[in-house]
This record gives C-alpha cells, structure tokens and sequence, in this order.
C-alpha cells in the first residue's frame, strides 16, 4: 500500500465520496417516490453527465493524446453499474443497497491490489476488519428478507464500479477520460430506454434529479474520483468507499428527514475509524501508488484488464 495521503489528495477522495453518498440519495429521491422510471434515469443521468463534460473537457480537444483511447472498458464498465444501480433500488431498500454495493466494491479493489502485489500490513486488516463491522452494523439491523434479484442487481452495479475505478489507473488527463466514458455510454443507455418504453414514466422533478445526479454528483463527482485515483493504492481506494453508506446515512438525515439513531452514529465512528487506520499505515514493502499500476491508460490505448 502507497504512503500516507497528502492534504490534496485527501480533499479530492473526500470530495468524491460526498458526490457517491448524493448520488445515492439522489436516486433514492426519485425512484423511491416512483418519480420517474430506472432507464430514463439512467439515460438521463449519463446524458447529462456526458454533456457537462464535454463542454469542460472541450479545451482538450486539441490534444489527441487525452481522447484517442480505443479501450471500451470505462465506458462498458460505467454503464454496468449506473444501470443495475438504478433497476436495484426499485427493488432493495439502501440499507441492504449500501452493504452490497460497497461491499462488492472492495472485495473485486483489494482482489486487484493483492493481485497486483499490495500487501497491507496488520494496522491495514485490522482497519479494514473495523470498518467492516461497522458497516455491517450499520445496515444489517434494518435488513429483513432481501429481494435476491435487487441483491444481485446491485452486486453487478459494485463489481462494474471497481472495475471502472481501476479502469481509471494512470490516465494522463482524468477530465478527458472521465468525459469520455460518459459519452461512450450514452448509446448504451439509450438503447436500454428503448427496451423500456413500456415502463416509461416520469415528473418534471424526478428528471431534475436525474439531471442533478448527471451533470454534478456523477459527472464532476467522477472526474474528481479519476484524479484521486493517480495517489490511491487499490487497497486505499477499496477501503475509502467504505465511508459513503455512512454519508449517506448522514444525508438522509438533512435531506430526507430521517432520524439520526445511536447505531449510526457508533457506526460511523468505527467505519472511520477503520479508514483512518487503513490510510494512516504503511504495507509490509514499498508497492507503488495506482498511479504506477497502469490498467487502462486512455491515452495509450487498450491493454489486457
């Protein structure tokens, strides 16, 4: 695992993991309250996100070397999880959606880091057995008779949002790649929206969500991530999702009028806690950073994932 973060990197991982807990409360806003279908809230919010993008990446398209990637995975692997995601909380409730997600996330993150060579040391597990618990804390008391297909939906959405944060390993220019990816997706989405005509429905706030979700939490929340990813060991990027759930928790409290209970409040102590640890350690050698694991590097085309 890389060394201890440095201020910037730590305020850019913050603030992406604010854009994932928005999202999430985002989604369960409009879904939820059936204000609007899941295909057209996804095709709307990767439009929305392309879009916005592409206006703030468009210096960049004088500079072939950002935009000449022929990999397809960030975008086939962004449009695996915004989808599933969306269908998932029609289904499950975010309790069980945080516990899956995030813990897909980290299985498929640290499998790669270990693969790759990290080696966490005690300090590293035992943050990472810490943060578990609390998480499951966190979800499992409210969690009763789980739809298996939503449960299934949303651990495809986790495995395809590892997937496409280690997609974003060693990019030269994370706004270009991140712009990219969302309008390499769009076609996707829209060909989903058109397998779904039938269950189309919507409000003018439930597409204004949608939007919201799109062009900020998703769109700048992502190009933020990409960034952060240059300075994040796989194991640390795994680990420091673990964090959303208990954001998210916070946010509904704000937002959506939700009641802030002891557990969640111990709960989230001992998530962040475990964060803290996993950040805060040293790996029993010297592994480099992500930046130095090149998966997928944009600019240099396609490689084996």
């Amino acid at each position: 695992m890389s060394s201890r973060l440095d201020g910037g990197t730590a305020g850019l991982t913050l603030a992406a993991l604010v854009a994932f807990a928005a999202n999430s409360i985002l989604t369960r806003m409009a879904l939820g309250a059936g204000l609007l279908d899941a295909a057209s809230f996804t095709t709307i919010r990767l439009c929305s996100g392309a879009l916005v993008l592409a206006l703030l990446a468009a210096r960049q398209l004088g500079n072939p070397a950002a935009w000449r990637g022929r990999s397809l995975t960030g975008p086939v692997a962004l449009f695996a999880y915004a989808a599933p995601f969306s269908f998932a909380y029609l289904r499950i409730g975010a309790a069980v959606g945080a516990l899956v997600l995030f813990g897909v996330v980290q299985l498929t993150m640290i499998s790669w880091g270990l693969k790759k060579g990290e080696r966490p040391g005690v300090q590293a597990w035992a943050g990472l057995l810490l943060a578990a618990g609390g998480l499951v804390a966190l979800t499992v008391p409210s969690v009763t008779r789980p739809d298996l297909t939503g449960v299934a939906l949303m651990a495809v959405a986790g495995v395809a949002w590892g997937v496409y944060s280690i997609a974003g390993t060693g990019g030269s220019d994370p706004l270009a790649s991140t712009a990219r990816n969302f309008m390499l997706s769009v076609p996707l989405a829209l060909l989903l929206s058109l397998t779904q005509l039938g269950e189309a429905h919507g409000t003018a706030t439930g597409v204004t969500l949608a939007v919201i979700s799109g062009a900020v939490t998703s769109g700048l929340g992502y190009a933020i991530w990409y960034r952060a990813l240059r300075h994040l060991a796989v194991t640390q990027a795994g680990m420091v999702q673990l964090s959303v759930p208990v954001i998210a928790a916070l946010g509904a409290v704000v937002f959506l009028g939700e009641s802030l209970s002891t557990r969640v409040l111990l709960s989230g102590v001992a998530v962040l806690g475990g964060i803290a640890l996993v950040l805060s350690s040293r790996s029993t050698d010297d592994d480099p950073p992500m930046k130095t694991m090149k998966i997928h590097d944009d600019a240099d085309g396609p490689r084996p994932f």
